[in-house]
């Protein structure tokens, strides 16, 4: 997987769906759901950012991502949900190392949605376009010590726990320690094939 190929895929954002959702580019129409879930303190408590102040701020940052949509660099998907075309969060790679074929992806749920279900649908799509598409190795999640939801949904997407790094991220003024999870790309292959003879 070369850089040049990352590009390709993201200087235009690709459409997925799944059974409940779809995934598309973060848009300007996109600014009041966002700060809607941003500025909400639970959303961000295990995240390296903090609340949003203001719709300003959002708005702030929706300009950012569009410019970095333009050369490629920003590879998280809006995510709608179709009962009622809300974008109710984002999935996407976080780290893109294409030297050793490797993504590392992140999720981020609208509160009004957890225990639906959704963080493990999308991610599972968007892993299943990491392996399918981009071809790579080996696909890896982090979560900060104490949030046992997102380490839930890494699992039963099929990615595997390896361990803690103590205290190995400043995050908000204080050293926090590091979960770490996994797939390879033989486990998708052989979990695809149990599902199909299911």
């Amino acid at each position: 997987m070369r850089i040049s190929s990352v590009t390709k895929f993201f200087s235009k954002m690709p459409i997925l769906e799944t059974d409940r959702l779809y995934l598309r580019d973060i848009k300007q129409c996109d600014v009041d759901d966002i700060f809607e879930y941003s500025s909400d303190p639970r959303t961000s408590q295990y995240l390296l950012w903090d609340v949003h102040k203001s719709a300003r701020y959002t708005q702030e940052i929706v300009d950012l991502i569009l410019s970095k949509y333009k050369s490629g660099e920003y590879n998280d998907w809006a995510i709608i949900y179709k009962g009622n075309q809300k974008m109710i969060g984002t999935c996407g790679f976080t780290k893109i190392d294409s030297e050793n074929s490797t993504v590392e992806i992140g999720y981020v749920i609208n509160p009004k949605y957890w225990g639906m279900g959704i963080a493990t649908e999308v991610a599972k799509r968007v892993v299943s376009f990491a392996f399918e598409n981009m071809k790579v190795n080996r696909v890896e999640a982090k979560f900060l010590f104490g949030n046992d939801a997102s380490l839930a949904v890494m699992e039963k997407i099929g990615m595997k726990f390896e361990g803690y790094n103590r205290e190995s991220m400043l995050v908000k003024g204080k050293y926090m320690t590091i979960g770490v999870a996994s797939i390879l790309r033989r486990e998708y292959i052989l979990n695809q094939k149990y599902e199909e003879n299911k």
